[in-house]
This record gives C-alpha cells, structure tokens and sequence, in this order.
C-alpha cells in the first residue's frame, strides 16, 4: 500500500500517547496511527460535502432498493445489516459508521432488521461489491431480549413502536449465516458489542454453558471489535484495493480463525490462552484464560491471544489505537439526520432518550467487573474538542423542531472528560485494569476545568434553555472538583441525578472494583451543600445491584437497612447479568475471582436472586413473605417487628395477603434499569417521585411472558 502524507491536525491539549511499535506479525502501517490519519485526511476533504443533497439537508442512506436507484447507484459497496430500526443520529453505531464509510467515498445501503428466515433480504441491494457489515445493534441481542430471569421482554426499546420479535436471538449468527447464503465469495465483516464480547471462546448465560468463539458458530471471516470507525474504513479500503480477508490479519481491532493447515502467529509478541476444550471442561482454566485477556486490553501493550479450538485457532490481534481529537471531531461532526429513517411509522423508544443528546468522549478506565463499556470502548478516554461539542449544541439550538432542552452532555460517564494519564511512559507498560480502584491513580489527570467551560459554553447558545446531565456521574472523580459539583447542582441536574454507589458490602464493592459506600454518602453531603448554595432542592437517584457475585443475603440485607435509614426506595430492581466477556460473568459461571483465583459466593438459583431481589423493595406489601423469609434465613428477625427500626412489620398486612392469594410475584420487577426514589423518614427527605421511564420510556407495566 502506498503511503499518504498525513494533513495538518489540530493538536490535541492533552498528553500525547506514546509510541507504539508494530505488534509482532503485523506491518508497519497495519492498524497504527498512519491508518487513523489517513481516515483523517480523508474525511477532511470530503466528508461534511459529500453527505449533503442538492437541496442541502443530509439524507438517511438507502434502506430500499428504489432509494439506491435514486440515488443514481447501479451497485452499493457495503450493505450494512443491524437488528436495530436505522437511525441516522452518531448515538446508533450503525449511524456513526456507515457516515463514516461515506464520508470516505464508500456507496453504502442499510439493511435494518431483516427477515433472518430468508436470506432473500440480503438480495435487496444486488451483491456489494466489497463487504456486508454486519451488527446485532446498539445492544446484546440476548439481553435486549431476556430478562435477569430468562423471561422475554415485552418491548424492545431499539424497534418502531417497542415492538419484540424483530431480530433473533444471537442475532449476529443468522445475519451471517444469510449473508454467506446471499452471495457465495463476498467477505461477511461482524462487530458491534454482541460480536465483539464473543469474539473468544466464553460463558453464555442464557444456555449455562461455555460457548465457542462467535467466529466459527456465524462463519464471518473476520470480527472487528471495539469502536470501529477506523478500522472499518481500513477494511474498506484495501478489500477496495484488491486485497483478500486474508490480507487484513495484520491489522489492529480484529479477530480471525485460521485453519488446521495454517500456522498461528508465535513468539514473544503473542500469548496463548487455555484451549476451548479446557476452558469449557474445567473452571479454573476459564479463570486463567479471563485474567490473562483483560491483562491485555491496553493497546499500548497488549499481545496477540490465540485460542485453540480442536484443530482451529482463534487469532485475536490486539485493540486498536484510541482515536485522536480530531478523528472524534470528524466522526461526530458529519451531518446526521439525527433521526429515524422516514420509513418508520411508529416511534423508536430509545430515539426519545438519545436525540437530544450530546456525545462529548468515548471509553472508560474505571474497569467496573459487571460492565462491558471497558471492554468495548476502551480503558483510553477518547474526547471531542470543545469547539465540536458547543457547535453542535448550537446547532440543535438552531433547529425549529428542538424544545430548548439538551438532555445530555457525556458519554459512557458525564465526568471523564479529557482525564488521562499524565505520565505516557508509564501508561505504555501499565496493565492496571482501573485507573480509580482500590484507589484513583496518583498519575490520572483529574481536572475537571475543560468540562466546566463546555457546560457553561453549551448552556449559552441561543435557542437552549436546559443542558442536563444525565449520564452517570463518577463521585469519587466529581469531589476532586469543587467547582465541578457547583455547577453541576446550580445549573445542569433537572431534579434528579443518577448515581451508581451499586452496593454497600465492602467485599461485593472490591469484586466489583467500585469505591466503598462511604464514597457515596460523601458524595451525597456535598451535592446536597451544593444543592442549596444554589438554591435548590435536589436529589439523587442512587442505582444499586442485587445478585452481584459475591453479594451475599446478608449482604443485601445491610443494604436494605441502608436504603429504609436513607430513604430510598427503588422503583426498579437491577438484577446482575452476566455479560459474555466480563470479569463479573466469570466469576458468577467459576464462582471464582479470576484476578486471584480466591472463591466468590455467587447466588446462582433463582429463589435466592428472588429473595436478594425483594429485599431492595422490602417496602413493598407483594414482597412482605419474602422479605420475611430473607430476613428468617439471614437470623435477622430483628428487622421484623413494629418498631421504626425494622424492615416489616410482625403481621402481614391485608395488601401482602390479597397479593399472596393473588399468586402474585414475590420479587418485583426484574428489569436490567431502576431508579430509585427518596422518601420522608429517617436520614431522608421529602422527594418528588421519580421517574421511572428510562430505558423504555412511557411504559407503565409489564408482564414477563
């Protein structure tokens, strides 16, 4: 390949990562930096032009055959297949990288949701000429599905009108599959977060049993993992330059089987990991292969893993690069619709909760046990310029559809904004997995000032009324800001703000690498000052977790006397489920800590992720009998009686007998979201109730099927 003299970039403020030498077995340019500038270059010249129509407006991609037509286009480069409805806002990947793919020249077409029965729909478009792109969607099709409790859903907030059934389960598997059937020789390329945390062999929840490589089971020649945008458009351009698959095995972010017949990558730069037949046959050999694959997650460091299964070997090339500023302002700054596809006559739910929001980074270095994010994304912190973000904010401003309200600025966390490691020699060797636990990294920036300046500036462009913040706020980085937390209370939180103090047990918080509940109460005291500093009545919504590896009854029954002496009570229980890929997962199918191989409790059976699950709304009168037995197990009968002290009274009272006749459920709800609210009594305050829409907005009930 020839080699492009790289555009002048704007620098980026902050500390410049360190050199990276070629990986053992890739070339010189296969997936380092000269890829990214080259993706750069390319859309500097011609990305935000080329998006746009004669008219001006930009445009959705073609989702019909007609639309291709119309477009002028006799064939399409790359159809790109999700199992979300298409919406063309950088907040849906397949958004972001089909914009991408464009604004560098490439004709793409989008299959959204098709009919996996037939492969007839992958014919829509003719045979691409170079690749189909293939994505289960925004979500694990599994979870988007399933509940903690193996029961279906009753809405998919990803599908116009809610609707379920749209996609199938494991969805990247007959999307393959069907594309293969299509057209016989046409590189089939799988990503999104269902591929990416499949990409090795690992724990299924769903069927208790250790599945294969996502790779051999959907016969995709090659997954691309993590965020994408870059390592796309590499796949683009060489197949386009007449390169084969095979041809792409140098690059980073990829994964690849390789034959009996072939010979693996070796030597100093590659690691082997416990073969499938031994991890699935014994448990502590999923533990060592778990440790040692999030021992080489950070890509300045990270080796070549290889995994055998029978005669076949699973390559997994280490991650990408992060992106650099000006990459994250090419990719968010091209023209998006920011709408669903005009075909749609009903409502995307989730569109209600992302279209007035603002990305302003990527990527997450808090290593939480229970979250893909890390996995995914990345432990580098990607960000955006501040000039990026307040154009875009003004923007929205200038459109006459918007209400004046930006329900977000931020990302996987609101307040990692820029924070990076100060010392790059360092970070080019650490193998830290949390950069905040057991406690946050002396070396970690924490400067919040570049974040304040974008909320002040954001909340000033004309036609926006309201900048909230409604991704998660990270307590143990927002009290290092002083300032931080007063403009957030005085101006960016709309009644409520979301926490994750997750837990109260110390043992259950360090599995999870999350700081200790007096973290949260600090927390608490200083939002509550800043609160009234600025004159206002504020509250938190605190987001807790039952079931949770090592969280034992007794545990959650500390929590349930934390939540009655605050005042909280959870309109919705998030219950654990284990996530193909994570260190959480791991430890619930091993009942082992895969960092120090030390046992770990794990509630495993229904009836007792049912008891932990009641005790989080022992308020409630449907939970009174399992309360009561939690409680009898756990020799708490302390916590029952008639005193201001106890959890439920002595007698059942009439609404818990009418529900046990009834047959009604013990437990509660079982979603995956909750919020909580706080209410009058000791420790608390009066609070307005809190919404309980999130996730699945304007839903008032639901029934497991």
């Amino acid at each position: 390949m020839t080699t492009e003299t790289p555009s002048p970039r704007v620098a980026s403020p902050s500390v410049p990562p360190p050199s990276v030498p070629p990986y053992q077995g890739g070339k010189q340019d296969g997936g380092n930096r000269l890829v990214q500038l080259r993706v750069e270059e390319s859309l500097s010249a011609t990305g935000p032009s080329q998006l746009k129509s004669p008219s001006g407006p930009p445009r959705h991609l073609p989702m019909t055959r007609e639309e291709m037509v119309e477009r002028g286009w006799d064939e399409v480069d790359i159809v790109f297949v999700t199992g979300d409805a298409y919406v063309d806002h950088p907040s849906f990947a397949m958004a972001i990288l089909s914009r991408v793919l464009e604004a560098c020249g490439f004709r793409v077409a989008m299959l959204s949701q098709p009919d996996w029965r037939s492969c007839e729909p992958w014919r829509t478009f003719g045979r691409p000429r170079l690749f189909f792109a293939i994505s289960a969607g925004n979500m694990d099709s599994m979870i988007n599905h399933y509940t903690a409790n193996k029961k279906v859903r009753n809405d998919d907030a990803y599908s116009p009108g809610g609707r379920i059934g749209l996609r199938p389960d494991r969805a990247t598997l007959p999307y393959c599959q069907r594309a293969r059937e299509a057209y016989k020789g046409v590189p089939v390329i799988a990503g999104g977060v269902e591929a990416s945390l499949r990409r090795l062999a690992h724990y299924d929840y769903w069927s208790d049993t250790v599945k294969r490589s996502i790779l051999l089971d959907s016969k995709a020649d090659m997954v691309v993992f993590g965020m994408g945008e870059s390592t796309i458009v590499e796949v683009a351009r060489r197949l386009d330059a007449g390169e084969t698959v095979a041809d792409l095995r140098d690059m980073r972010g990829v994964a690849y089987v390789m034959g009996a017949k072939d010979t693996p990558p070796a030597g100093e730069g590659v690691a082997e990991l416990p073969t499938f037949e031994r991890v699935k046959a014994d448990v502590r050999e999923f533990a060592k292969a778990t440790r040692r694959i999030h021992l080489e997650a950070n890509p300045y460091n990270a080796k070549t893993l290889v995994q055998y299964h029978d005669r076949q070997a699973v390559v997994c090339n280490p991650p990408r690069l992060p992106e650099t500023e000006t990459a994250m302002d090419l990719f968010y700054g091209l023209p998006y619709t920011r709408k669903p596809h005009p075909s749609y006559t009903e409502p995307i739910p989730a569109v209600t909760v992302v279209k007035d929001s603002v990305t302003i980074m990527r990527g997450c270095f808090g290593g939480c046990t229970y979250c893909s994010i890390t996995t995914h994304q990345g432990r580098i912190i990607q960000s955006r310029s501040a000039e990026s973000i307040v154009s875009e904010v003004a923007a929205m401003g200038r459109d006459p559809e918007f209400k004046g309200i930006v329900s977000d600025i931020g990302g996987p966390t609101a307040n990692m904004y820029r924070m990076h490691c100060e010392r790059p020699e360092i970070e080019a060797i650490c193998r830290r997995l949390s950069c905040v636990h057991p406690k946050i990294c002396p070396l970690l920036d924490t400067d919040h000032s570049d974040l304040v300046e974008i909320m002040r500036e954001s909340r000033g462009q004309k036609g926006v009324r309201k900048v909230l913040i409604a991704s998660g706020v990270r307590m143990d980085l927002a009290q290092k800001s002083p300032e931080y937390m007063e403009e957030l209370a005085a101006h960016h939180v709309g009644g409520h703000l979301k926490v994750a103090p997750e837990n109260t047990d110390p043992e259950t918080l360090g599995l999870m690498k999350r700081a200790g509940i007096e973290d949260f109460s600090a927390f608490a005291e200083k939002f509550d000052e800043a609160s009234g500093k600025a004159g206002k009545e504020q509250y938190l919504v605190p987001y807790f977790i039952s079931s949770h590896p090592g969280n034992t009854l007794a545990a959650m029954v500390e929590l349930a006397v934390f939540l009655k002496q605050n005042g909280y009570r959870p309109d919705q229980v998030q219950d654990f489920i284990p996530a193909p890929f994570d260190i959480a997962a791991c430890m619930y199918h091993t009942g082992l800590d895969p960092m120090t191989m030390k046992p770990v409790y794990v509630a495993k059976f229904l009836r007792d992720r049912k008891l932990q699950r009641a005790l989080m709304q022992f308020f409630k009168p449907e939970n009174y009998f399992a309360v009561r037995k939690a409680l009898i197990q756990a020799d708490r009968r302390d916590l029952i009686g008639d005193g201001c002290d106890a959890l439920i009274p002595s007698a059942a009272p009439q609404a818990a007998l009418d529900a046990q006749r009834r047959g009604e459920r013990d437990a509660g709800g079982d979603d995956h979201v909750h919020s909580a609210q706080r209410t009058p009594g000791k420790g608390g305050r009066r609070q307005r109730r809190a919404s309980s829409s999130g996730y699945r907005p304007g839903r008032r009930g639901r029934k497991d099927k």
